[in-house]
């Protein structure tokens, strides 16, 4: 399971759906952990139900990048946290510049993403994915599919796929 995350981070997005228990998280916990995982450059964000608030959703994003490179989101942030309406497509947008430019791999887990139900959220991972830099990766941890274009994913052969079966322990294990 490790290996096919691993290989996976050559497409924009890898997801793991199973029920509650399947060990999703213990699963992404281990491959950050084993020795050829994915390195420093991770970013992880923990959701729950009152992160469906767009504005609240990408800053934890952004500060999860931060982590990586603390000046990847400075930019990004301001435009997130203007007065007024917020353009959540114009903050990703740079945000996507700002990784574009650091010259390392970067990994964003989303752990818990079904708790996640706006879809103005939605419309914007989606639009990240879109306009994904080719050095980052998106790994989503879920109960159930995100709703973002899995099958435009599948079809250009950039989604890796984990699902309970693949989680499910077998008689010998």
């Amino acid at each position: 399971l490790i290996d096919a995350i691993r290989n996976g981070a050559d497409h924009k997005l890898t997801i793991v759906v199973a029920p509650a228990g399947f060990g999703k998280t213990t699963l992404l916990a281990g491959w950050l952990a084993a020795p050829a995982g994915p390195g420093k450059s991770v970013a992880w964000v923990s959701l729950d139900p009152s992160d469906n608030e767009p504005q609240l959703f990408w800053a934890y994003i952004i500060r999860a990048l931060e982590g990586i490179h603390p000046a990847a989101g400075a930019q990004a942030m301001a435009q997130l946290l203007e007065a007024g309406t917020p353009s959540i497509e114009g903050a990703l947008a740079t945000l996507i510049n700002a990784v574009n430019a650091l010259d390392q791999e970067v990994t964003l887990v989303l752990d818990d993403y079904h708790v996640i139900d706006t879809d103005v959220i939605h419309a914007g991972l989606t639009f990240l994915l879109d306009h994904l830099p080719p050095r980052m990766h998106v790994v989503i941890a879920s109960r159930a599919d995100p709703p973002v274009a899995l099958s435009r994913l599948r079809a250009r052969g950039e989604l890796t796929e984990l699902r309970a079966a693949d989680l499910r322990f077998t008689h010998e294990e």
